[in-house]
């Protein structure tokens, strides 16, 4: 265990929390892709545990990379903006159909195209919302403002935040 937090700098033991976040949602997620593909209820386990340690092995080789581009006190910071990210990108599809629906626009009454052309703006926009006020809530909110400011001038919209 000593090993483990020396290696991703966690100086007091609550911040064991965000790998235990991280595994657990690797896992969740291993499950929910092997479920699609495999229908024998035997086999699932074997392909959630394949699933699991290649996307532990894909999360570990970005975070390698990504190391240096952000800045970051701490590597289990790395654990918690990807928590925040994937939370982030979750809720904000999950919103987008039910704003459709108040709207009026449904996949029934306009064309599929426009449809998901305008539920991807809708979910960019609560994205960007979402990514700052989840950021806050972990505790890394200046990360996130600074990431979102990046992002906002690479939309074009540079004047509104300088």
């Amino acid at each position: 265990m000593d090993k483990f937090k020396k290696r991703w700098e966690i100086q007091k033991n609550w911040q064991l929390l965000f790998p235990a976040l991280g595994i657990l949602g690797i896992v969740y997620s291993a499950f929910k892709l092997t479920s699609l593909f495999i229908d024998k209820i035997y086999l699932i386990p074997f392909g959630t545990i394949a699933i699991s340690f290649t996307l532990i092995k894909l999360t570990l080789w970005i975070f390698e990379k990504l190391k240096h581009k952000w800045v970051l006190d701490y590597r289990w910071e790395m654990i918690r903006v990807f928590i925040v990210f994937a939370i982030t990108g979750s809720t904000s599809a999950y919103i987008g159909r039910p704003i459709l629906q108040l709207i009026g626009i449904t996949k029934e009454n306009l064309n599929p195209i426009v449809y998901w052309v305008i539920f991807i703006i809708i979910g960019l926009i609560f994205y960007q919302i979402l990514l700052v006020s989840f950021g806050w809530l972990f505790g890394q909110f200046k990360f996130f403002w600074e990431f979102e400011k990046k992002m906002l001038r690479r939309f074009g919209l540079k004047r509104f935040i300088d």
